[in-house]
């Protein structure tokens, strides 16, 4: 391991270490686990159950851990996710403060505070890039009218 690769999971460690313990209880709720890449990542489980079916989120980063309702949730967010991780090598603990403030800001600015956080737009950019096509765009966004 390199000493840059070691200083970004201690400096994400402060969130990696609380949501591995998620993961532990996803893993003893009977859902899956593994570490890939550099991350852990579990879905299922208690995730299933209680957060899936109730409608929120599909997944979710927290430091090196990401946390699915099911595997094809994982699937399909992974390159998505693997952006949160990166965000959180760079930025850390203060990921907790700078991602709700970036939503803040963009509510506080009119737009969507989810969809319009920057954190988000980044992973959004970055996952297409991967996939070679274009961000999508927000399934309710209209053009805006020129003004004159």
């Amino acid at each position: 391991m390199t000493l840059r690769r070691a200083a970004a999971l201690a400096w994400a460690a402060p969130v990696s270490l609380p949501a591995a313990g998620l993961a532990l209880a996803v893993r003893a709720t009977g859902g899956q686990w593994r570490w890939h890449a550099g991350a852990l990542e579990a879905h299922g489980g208690v995730l299933a159950r209680w957060v899936g079916a109730r409608g929120g989120y599909s997944a979710i980063t927290l430091g090196h851990v990401i946390l699915a309702t099911h595997a094809d949730e994982l699937a399909r967010h992974h390159v998505h996710e693997r952006v949160h991780v990166a965000q959180y090598e760079r930025y850390g603990p203060l990921m907790l403060l700078l991602y709700p403030g970036a939503s803040l800001w963009a509510a506080l600015r009119g737009r969507r505070g989810y969809w319009d956080n920057a954190f988000e737009r980044e992973a959004r950019l970055l996952t297409a890039k991967a996939a070679r096509t274009k961000p999508p765009k927000h399934p309710t966004a209209t053009t805006p009218t020129p003004t004159r």
